[in-house]
């Protein structure tokens, strides 16, 4: 069996955001970069089902350039097998998945798997876009996964409940909690990642088809009013008037 795992390089949850002065790009200074918490579990959870068959391979996959490759090592230390980078920046989704569907259709992988969706843009798109460029099946967002031979069982997350599904391979899943619990590496495992193959390869297809107009912060709180619990008709007012909830 054979997984991709596909995983991003995205600012720490800590990070106090902040843009280029012509509000187009994120300013990547003095920010720490680690692997989007929801690849972490793909990752994990297809690390545990090669070694629960006993066989298999499991590569990472990181669009992006050579600053991501700290964190494509980790992915590598926590118990990847080898990685391969598309020397690119991550334009849009389109692009990104463009570029994963061309790894995955040479390197006929039985299992694609990423996280739901990355931190930094929430944008719920790419495995649906994977799946459709390949033509097989996407099953999102996954919160269970188990193989039988080639067969999956999956349990995902719908509205009002859960459902469960089978599918054949090759197939692509977004993974979220509670799936499995993400690993760390140990001491041997980052030992092992620095010998690890890495391959770098060109991106593929046109350039991204959006482009970014403006970067906007969300406006800062406004102060608080207190109001005196016997004057409900000033409270009434600043709700219609200011907040503009009533």
């Amino acid at each position: 069996m054979k997984f991709l795992v596909c995983i991003s390089n995205v600012p720490d949850t800590t990070t106090k955001i902040a843009f280029t002065p012509d509000n187009k790009e994120f300013n990547k200074a003095g920010v720490q970069f680690v692997i989007n918490p929801w690849d972490e579990y793909a990752l994990t959870r297809a690390i545990e089902l090669k070694e629960a068959a006993g066989s298999g391979t499991v590569t990472v996959l990181n669009v992006g350039e050579a600053d991501t490759e700290p964190n494509i090592r980790k992915a590598l230390a926590i118990g990847a097998d080898d990685a391969i980078r598309v020397n690119a920046a991550p334009q849009d989704a389109y692009f990104v998945a463009e570029q994963i569907a061309a790894v995955a259709k040479e390197g006929a992988y039985d299992v694609i798997l990423m996280g739901k969706e990355s931190i930094d843009y929430n944008g719920f798109q790419v495995h649906g876009m994977v799946g459709e460029m390949l033509g097989i099946p996407t099953v999102a967002p996954a919160m269970k996964l188990d193989m039988s031979g080639n067969t999956a069982t999956l349990e995902r997350e719908i509205e009002g409940g859960k459902e469960i599904v089978t599918v054949n391979t090759p197939f692509v899943a977004s993974c979220q909690q509670p799936m499995c619990e993400p690993r760390i590496p140990n001491m041997r495992g980052i030992m092992t990642a620095r010998t690890k193959p890495l391959k770098v390869v060109p991106a593929v297809g046109e350039p991204a088809r959006t482009t970014v107009a403006e970067y906007a912060l969300p406006p800062k709180k406004q102060g608080v009013k207190l109001i005196d619990a016997e004057n409900a008709g000033e409270l009434i007012k600043l709700l219609r008037n200011e907040a503009k909830v009533i």
